[in-house]
């Protein structure tokens, strides 16, 4: 098995930045709630999951929406969960008209890590009820069906990678179990409950792999070019005669500005402020963006660190010991030598590069 080494060393880095996922214990908010004369479906609180159930949390806020009776409707919010959500709601025959304060590239979801992860930090594990499995399940099938029609586009928006997990000892986890009295997340669901959806891992032996005396296992995944995939998911929402204002809102009485009488809040992380909504977790994860390489289409984990060969810019980030790396912390200042640090680690795979 041959592969590219890639040239990773910090001066390729062109960018760092945070995304700030939006946790609930619970899962999802998906649930109507009338305030003054608006009826508002709220859709936000994904954690790390949002880009891969859009589709299918999308078509959950969809049905909660249409039952309401009107077909004229607002999305506030132009990220992961407000895109999907409006081309799901003109799908179903709305007219939709989108709110927001920030759009792509500039939305929190622009700066996440663009992998398949649909039970990333969906919710605790204590949380995760019959009712909730059978409902992740849905939204999960939903969004990977949905995924394979976006397969092969131009602009490569959605593509399988294969991902290589590099580690020191045999049987290594990338992440460890909470043992320290904190509850466990669901991380688990996929396994659980779709355990042929996607590829399973092998063993990559000794001698079939670059990188030494390591244990090696490979699996395939789904991978996110967001830059791309935004703009598809904007374009076909313009062609279908959608509208975008950019407009900011501070209070739920805000609401009352827009003419439309049912309302989608996708407002991710920024409901804890506009809804008051503490229970929205925030949890920090940084990327280190890298100039990327034509012929580096596989991805790699090794000692922590996650390194995912986006088209739109090679992706490295420090993932930390378990679920909780992160948790409720809600700065998004860069940590330049945390980036260089996880470039390196990914670098040490790999012989010192020739010059000359």
């Amino acid at each position: 098995m041959a592969l590219t080494p890639i040239r990773a060393t910090p001066d390729r880095i062109t960018r760092i930045t945070v995304c700030t996922r939006p946790f609930r214990a619970q899962g999802p908010r998906l649930e109507v709630e009338r305030i003054g004369q608006k009826l508002v479906v709220h859709h936000y609180g994904h954690g790390g999951s949002g880009w891969s159930l859009s589709w299918g949390t999308g078509l959950v806020a969809t049905e909660k929406a249409m039952a309401l009776g009107e077909r004229d409707i607002a999305v506030i919010g132009c990220g992961a969960i407000g895109l999907t959500t409006a081309l799901q709601l003109q799908r179903a025959g709305a007219k939709v008209t989108i709110y927001a304060k920030d759009l792509p590239p500039d939305t929190r979801s622009s700066f996440a890590t663009g992998v398949w992860s649909p039970d990333s930090r969906i919710c605790l594990e204590q949380y995760a009820t019959p009712e909730f499995k059978a409902l992740w399940a849905r939204m999960c099938l939903t969004s990977f069906q949905a995924y394979q029609s976006l397969l092969g586009l131009p602009g490569t928006p959605i593509e399988w990678v294969d991902n290589y997990n590099v580690s020191d000892q045999a049987n290594r986890e990338r992440h460890e179990p909470v043992t320290d009295g904190r509850p466990p997340f669901a991380d688990a669901l996929q396994h659980e409950l779709l355990p042929t959806l996607t590829p399973h891992s092998v063993d990559v032996p000794a001698g079939l792999h670059p990188f030494g005396a390591r244990f090696v296992r490979r699996n395939t995944n789904m991978v996110f070019n967001i830059s791309s995939y935004a703009r598809l998911l904007l374009d076909e929402f313009h062609a279908n005669g959608g509208r975008i204002e950019v407009r900011e809102f501070h209070t739920p009485a805000d609401f009352a500005g827009v003419a439309q009488k049912v309302l989608v809040n996708c407002t991710g992380y920024g409901a804890r402020a506009l809804m008051g909504d503490n229970s929205i977790i925030p949890v920090r994860g940084q990327l280190a963006r890298m100039i990327p390489q034509e012929d580096v289409h596989y991805g790699l984990f090794y000692n922590g660190v996650s390194f995912v060969p986006r088209r739109d810019g090679f992706v490295f980030q420090a993932v930390g010991p378990d679920d909780y790396y992160g948790y409720n912390d809600d700065t998004i200042e860069p940590d330049r030598p945390l980036a260089e640090q996880s470039v390196r680690i990914i670098a040490g795979l790999f012989p010192p590069p020739a010059f000359g």
